[in-house]
C-alpha cells in the first residue's frame, strides 16, 4: 500500500507532465501552514528558470489539469507560485479503511531482508545495573523491535563484560580473603565445584572493594593485572571462577532486564571473542597491518581526510594483554562467522565514538568484515538529574536501575491511587505497566543523541508528552470500544465468559469520510504512519514513532471532544466512529510495541 503523500505526489506529477513541464517538479509535502493547506507543491517556482515563465502561470496550468479530480477537495495556485492542496473526504476514508483492512496498516515489509546485529545493553559482570545502563537498553530494544517489524532478521547481543580487569580485581580480592580455594592451586586438576564460593550480595560488594584497594595499593593493582593475564591466557581455576561470576550475575541481570521489558537472542560476553584473538592478531600482522609501537601491537587507522588526530587502534598491550579493542574485532569475527550480518549496529555512550571509529576501520582495513558491511555507531546522550548533571543518588553517587524502576513505580501507584477506585493489587499491576511507559518514553522520545532530564514528575504526569498520556489515551478508545460492544446483545454475552474484553469488531464495520474537522484531522495524522515507521528505521530513531504517537493521541483526545461517538443517533455513522477509534488503537498499540511498552486495560 503506496503511502498517501505518494499517491498524490503521482497525481501533482502527472498534472506536471500533462501541463507541458518536467513531471518532477510534481513533488507534493505535507505543508507547514496547516492553517491554509494540508498538502503543498513549490515545484512551479523550480521550474520558471527552465521555462523562462512566471511561476504562478505554471501552478495555474497545473491547476487546470488537476479540475475534477476526485483525490482532491480544493486545488489552488497562490502567488509568487504555491500550490496548496486539501484531500477529498471521500478519498482520504478510502485510504485509511484501506489501512485499517491491513493488519500492518498498509506498510509493506522489506522486500530485501537484511540480516542485523545489534550490540546493546553492555553490562559489567559482578555489577548491578546502574542509571547508566537505561539507554543503551531502552534504545537498543526499540531499534531491534522496528527493524523486526520491518522484516529484518535481526539478532540483540547484550555484550557482556566479563574479561577486562574487573575479573582480575575480583579473583585478586577472592584470593586474599579465601586463599584455600581449589581454584588457586595451580596443581588441582579435579573438578571444581559445581556452587559458586560466593553469593551475588558478596560479587556486588567484592569488586568495589577490589577496585578501591587498586587505587590505593600498587603492589594489589599488578596482582590483578597479573590474574587478568593468567585468565586470558586460560588458567583452569580462574576460568571456572569466571563460569560461577557469569552464572550469578547474568541470572540477576536478566530479572532486571526483564522488569524493562528487555530481552536478548545473545547473551555473549567478551570473553566468547577471545579463542578468536591469536589467529585475529596473526592475520593481521601476516598482512603487514600490525606493528609495534612503544612495546603495544597497533594498527593505523587515519584517514588523509580526518579533520582531527585518530590515533592508531591498539591490539595487544605491551604486557601482551588484550584490550577493548582487541575483543570488539575479535567479537566481529565470531558474529562474521557465525551470522554473517549485514548491518551491525553498536548501542553505546555517546563516549565512546573515537573507539569505535578505530575499532570500525581496523575491521574494515583487516576484511574482518566485508567492505558493504554497515558498522553503525548510534551514540547515546546522558541522562541527567534536574540539576543537568549526570543522574546521581542523593549522596552522590551512581543509582542502581532497580532503584530507579521502584521510585517511579512508588511515585505511579501514589497518582493511581489517589485519583481511583482501584483495589490494591489492580493498582499496584497498573502502577508497573505505567511507570515502565513513564520511563521508556521519557527517555525515547528524546532524539539518542541528545542529553534529556530525568524528571520524574513530569515522566509520570497524564499529561502533555509522556508515557502515561499515550497510555491513558489508548485505555480511553479501549473504554468507548467496551461500551459500544456491551450494546450488541451477542458481543454482550460472550463478554461475560472472556478472559479479556472482545474487540473483534462486526465485519460490516467501515470507516466513513470524515464529516468534521476534528475526524479528518485524526485520520490525516493516522495516514503518517507509514512513514514514521520508515523514518525509524532507516534512521534508528525511535524518537521519529514517539513523535507520530503524540501527534495521533493529540488529535483522537480533540476529536473524542468534538464528536458525540455512542450517543450518535445515525447507525451507520456511529459504525464509522468506531471503526475510526478501532483503527486509531490498533496503531497506538502497535507503536507502543515498538518502544517496548503496552498498555493496560484501565487507569
Amino acid at each position: 500500500m503506496k503511502q498517501l503523500i505518494e499517491l498524490i505526489s503521482e497525481e501533482v506529477k502527472e498534472a506536471f507532465n500533462k501541463a507541458g513541464y518536467n513531471p518532477d517538479y510534481g513533488k507534493t509535502n505535507l505543508s507547514n501552514r496547516p492553517d491554509l493547506c494540508e498538502f503543498q507543491c513549490n515545484g512551479a517556482m523550480a521550474a520558471a528558470k527552465e521555462y523562462h515563465k512566471a511561476p504562478i502561470a505554471i501552478a495555474e496550468d497545473v491547476v487546470t489539469q488537476l479540475e475534477g479530480n476526485a483525490m482532491f477537495s480544493e486545488v489552488e495556485a497562490v502567488k509568487p507560485g504555491f500550490l496548496n492542496f486539501r484531500i477529498a473526504e471521500e478519498f482520504l476514508g478510502e485510504y485509511v479503511g484501506g489501512m485499517l483492512k491491513d493488519e500492518r496498516f498498509g506498510l509493506e515489509k522489506t522486500n530485501k531482508p537484511l540480516t542485523i546485529m545489534i550490540d546493546y545493553g553492555g553490562p559489567n559482570v559482578a555489577k548491578p545495573l546502574h542509571v547508566g545502563h537505561l539507554r543503551s537498553a531502552v534504545i537498543g530494544e526499540s531499534v531491534k523491535r522496528i527493524s523486526r517489524f520491518m522484516g529484518h532478521n535481526v539478532i540483540g547481543d547484550v555484550h557482556l563484560g566479563d574479561w577486562g580487569l574487573q575479573m582480575g580485581l575480583i579473583i585478586t580480592e577472592l584470593k586474599l580473603r579465601k586463599p584455600e580455594l581449589v581454584y588457586f592451586d595451580e596443581s588441582y586438576d579435579g573438578d571444581y565445584p559445581d556452587d559458586a564460593p560466593f553469593t551475588l550480595a558478596e560479587l556486588e560488594e567484592i569488586y568495589p572493594t577490589a577496585s578501591g584497594k587498586s587505587k590505593e595499593d600498587e603492589d594489589y593493582k599488578e596482582a590483578a593485572l597479573q590474574a587478568t593475564k593468567e585468565l586470558q591466557a586460560g588458567r583452569k581455576g580462574y576460568r571456572a571462577l569466571l563460569n560461577h561470576i557469569l552464572t550469578i550475575s547474568v541470572t540477576d541481570l536478566k530479572k532486571n532486564y526483564e522488569k524493562l521489558n528487555v530481552s536478548f537472542d545473545l547473551w555473549k560476553g567478551e570473553s566468547d571473542a577471545q579463542e578468536y584473538i591469536a589467529d585475529m592478531v596473526q592475520d593481521m600482522k601476516d598482512k603487514g597491518l600490525a606493528y609495534e609501537s612503544e612495546g603495544a601491537l597497533v594498527v593505523d587507522v587515519k584517514e588523509d581526510t580526518d579533520k582531527k588526530e585518530v590515533p592508531p587502534c591498539m591490539i595487544l598491550k605491551s604486557d601482551g594483554a588484550s584490550l577493548y579493542t582487541t575483543t570488539d574485532l575479535a567479537t566481529l569475527v565470531w558474529r562474521v562467522n557465525d551470522y554473517n550480518p549485514d548491518r551491525v549496529i553498536y548501542v553505546v555512550d555517546n563516549r565512546q565514538e573515537m573507539h569505535f571509529v578505530q575499532v570500525f576501520r581496523c575491521a574494515k582495513k583487516a576484511g574482518i568484515v566485508k567492505e558493504d558491511t554497515s558498522l553503525e555507531f548510534l551514540g547515546f546522550g546522558t541522562m541527567n538529574g534536574l540539576d543537568g548533571k549526570p543522574f546521581k543518588t542523593r549522596d552522590g553517587g551512581v543509582m542502581r536501575l532497580e532503584y530507579l524502576l521502584n521510585d517511579t513505580n512508588e511515585k505511579m501507584y501514589s497518582k493511581i491511587t489517589d485519583n481511583n477506585n482501584m483495589t490494591d493489587v489492580e493498582a499496584k499491576e497498573v502502577a508497573s505497566i505505567v511507570s515502565l511507559a513513564a520511563i521508556k518514553y521519557g527517555d525515547l522520545s528524546n532524539q539518542a543523541s541528545k542529553d534529556y532530564i530525568f524528571d520524574i514528575d513530569k515522566f509520570t504526569s497524564s499529561e502533555g508528552n509522556t508515557g502515561p498520556y499515550i497510555l491513558y489515551t489508548i485505555v480511553r478508545i479501549k473504554s468507548i470500544l467496551n461500551k459500544y460492544l456491551e450494546g450488541l446483545t451477542i458481543k454482550s454475552i460472550l463478554n461475560k465468559y472472556a478472559k479479556e474484553p472482545l474487540y473483534d469488531l462486526p465485519d460490516e464495520l467501515h470507516i466513513n469520510a470524515p464529516d468534521n474537522e476534528s475526524s479528518k484531522k485524526l485520520m490525516l495524522e493516522l495516514v503518517k504512519f507509514q512513514n514514521a515507521i520508515l523514518s525509524a528505521y532507516d534512521e534508528s530513531a525511535p524518537h521519529k514513532i514517539c513523535a507520530f504517537l503524540y501527534d495521533v493521541c493529540n488529535a483522537f483526545n480533540h476529536f473524542y471532544h468534538e464528536t458525540k461517538i455512542l450517543s450518535c443517533e445515525d447507525e451507520d455513522k456511529k459504525k464509522g466512529y468506531i471503526a475510526l477509534l478501532y483503527l486509531t488503537k490498533s496503531v497506538l498499540e502497535c507503536c507502543i510495541d515498538l518502544l517496548g511498552f503496552y498498555a493496560p486495560d484501565k487507569m
